[in-house]
């Protein structure tokens, strides 16, 4: 008890013990020119003294470059020192006490500090912070070049730090995208694994409706594939500026690719562009592909193009990288199947500890203390060629708040924080076609993966630095799933996915009846004899048979209905009595 009550104590001091800081602005103007003027970060801590909130309530005063001085000793302070101005000094060679110390002695009204690494909270101590009275806040270098290239070097500046809002109305068109994209990709992996299951006589009419082969996902390959997640992080972490390319060409690729996935169903229904590629030998053509489908595949590749050259225009890029990453997800949940619930656990929980470990954990082992997660997710602050990695959903902040300038100018949803469940609900849909159940598991994993959104939006407003999704969506949708299979006394076939008809063993054939046809043997195409008592029945075409089987060639005039199981499960089909497949 005595221990657990000093780890608690231990906490709570280390806890007391961190520095607080917040962002705000300052905003300048020229002297000389122009009354319009312009905002830039900087990050300050109010326990040396609080900023306005309200621009209308901050002191304009004449900003001072003193940049060529750190401002550590008396002798770094001007002859007439800093009478009612903000001085811009360099960090470094002391503590913030000593340079706010100095400035406030000199009549300043303010202290920015410019820093060419990444802003840090300006700290200090209780007997430090009582004995200052002026604010004092860091501000980037490069704003600073900005600045003074943009007003020259008679300006003014007055600083504040206007309100925030908890949550940006952006958080709902992320949570719209997410939680449409994974009801989607659900509904549609589950729809086409089921097609695909019960339909083994389709005919194509091309290559192009050939569907790509699902790939179900073993226990070894979760191993390589996590192992491979936390390699190419790290390698990220440190080799950022090199590797950031090479990710950004994956994804063009892999999006152009899941674009035409996603459209390739809806171009085919088109009632124009049916005639082909005429014979040839090159690598894609020779598989005679129809003009619509080629250009459908030129618009995808065009489309990704685009993006990869325009990516960081930041007022419109972000509308094609969230439409090529949806496409991405919805490819890639309809491509990957888990096969059964163990398969869905095992996945969610070794990556909801890869989650938790890179955002949580990370920041005590390295030397910046920042999240490898985070860090790589929004871009290293110190990277050369401030480009930012394309796997995430990214919504430009709506509020008006100055504060958007600051830290993250957009929200960010990665898409592991979409595939990973996505593809528990996937699983969902199928087992619920399975065992006709009206999509319940569907629509209640569906659910329970937007609510672990919302509570993932709660822990982000609330601790204000960015979340490992996962620790919110798996226990969620695993919890919810595994719940309702328990209520539902199918926890058993939930777990091994026995429900699936592949697993099902073929029941014999059902005795005839007066109502029905009897089945016919492979070297029959007659009926055979009644039992006493019991009338003959001839044989019937059924009334609509389904294209998919429906084979000219074959059908020699007789042809009998597929019995159904006792148990009422659809049988997976072996072609038609009495004719070769």
């Amino acid at each position: 008890m005595a221990a657990a009550l000093a780890w608690l104590a231990a906490a709570c001091l280390l806890f007391a013990a961190q520095v607080a800081c917040e962002y705000g602005m300052v905003h300048v103007i020229s002297e000389t020119g122009s009354p319009r003027g312009k905002d830039y970060c900087i990050l300050y801590n109010p326990q040396w003294a609080h900023l306005p909130h309200d621009l209308s309530k901050a002191s304009l005063l004449q900003l001072r470059d003193w940049t060529t001085s750190t401002l550590c000793s008396p002798s770094d302070l001007p002859a007439k020192g800093f009478s009612n101005q903000i001085p811009l000094v360099t960090r470094g060679n002391c503590t913030f006490y000593d340079k706010v110390r100095l400035a406030q002695g000199s009549g300043a009204h303010g202290l920015l500090i410019v820093s060419k690494e990444t802003l840090v909270p300006p700290g200090g101590n209780k007997t430090q912070y009582e004995e200052i009275g002026i604010p004092v806040a860091l501000l980037s270098h490069k704003d600073m070049l900005d600045i003074f290239k943009s007003f020259g070097r008679a300006v003014r500046a007055a600083l504040y730090a206007p309100h925030e809002p908890m949550l940006d109305y952006n958080m709902v068109i992320i949570f719209v995208m997410a939680v449409g994209t994974v009801a989607l990709g659900g509904y549609w992996a589950g729809s086409r694994d089921v097609k695909k299951r019960y339909m083994k006589h389709k005919r194509d009419d091309g290559p192009e409706k050939q569907e790509d082969e699902a790939v179900d996902v073993t226990p070894v390959m979760t191993c390589v594939f996590v192992v491979m997640c936390c390699s190419m992080l790290v390698l990220l972490y440190y080799f950022y500026d090199h590797l950031v390319y090479v990710i950004i060409g994956i994804f063009c690729l892999a999006s152009s690719t899941g674009l035409y996935s996603c459209l390739s169903p809806l171009v085919q229904r088109l009632p124009f562009g049916k005639c082909r590629v005429c014979d040839n030998s090159l690598p894609y053509f020779h598989k005679f592909p129809q003009v619509r489908m080629l250009l459908l595949a030129v618009f995808c590749v065009a489309v990704s193009v685009v993006w990869g050259v325009f990516r960081n225009e930041d007022q419109w890029a972000w509308i094609l990288q969230d439409a090529l990453g949806i496409a991405f997800c919805l490819y890639m949940l309809k491509t990957i199947r888990l096969p059964t619930f163990k398969a869905c656990t095992l996945l969610l929980l070794v990556l909801f500890i890869y989650d938790v470990f890179f955002v949580f954990i990370t920041p005590f082992l390295t030397k910046s203390g920042n999240s490898i997660m985070v860090e790589v997710a929004t871009g290293p602050a110190d990277s050369a060629t401030h480009e930012k990695l394309p796997m995430v959903l990214k919504v430009p902040r709506l509020n008006t708040s100055p504060l958007a300038l600051c830290d993250r100018p957009f929200s960010l949803l990665g898409f592991g924080d979409i595939l990973v469940p996505g593809l528990l609900v996937a699983y969902c849909h199928r087992f619920d076609v399975q065992v006709q159940s009206s999509r319940v598991y569907f629509v209640a994993c569906t659910i329970a993966y937007g609510i672990g959104l919302l509570v993932t939006f709660m822990a982000l407003a609330l601790m204000q630095r960015g979340q490992p999704a996962l620790l919110y969506l798996v226990p969620c949708t695993l919890i919810t799933s595994g719940a309702l299979a328990l209520w539902r006394r199918e926890l058993g076939m939930f777990w091994t996915g026995s429900g699936f008809a592949k697993d099902i063993p073929q029941p014999p054939w059902a005795p005839a009846s007066a109502e029905g046809p009897q089945p016919l043997k492979d070297s029959e195409v007659v009926l055979p004899q009644q039992p006493p008592g019991e009338a003959q029945v001839k044989p019937t075409l059924p009334a609509e048979q389904p294209p998919e089987l429906a084979d000219p060639q074959n059908v020699a005039g007789v042809s009998a209905q597929e019995p159904t199981s006792p148990a009422n499960c659809t049988l997976e089909s072996t072609g038609l009595p009495g004719t070769s497949v």
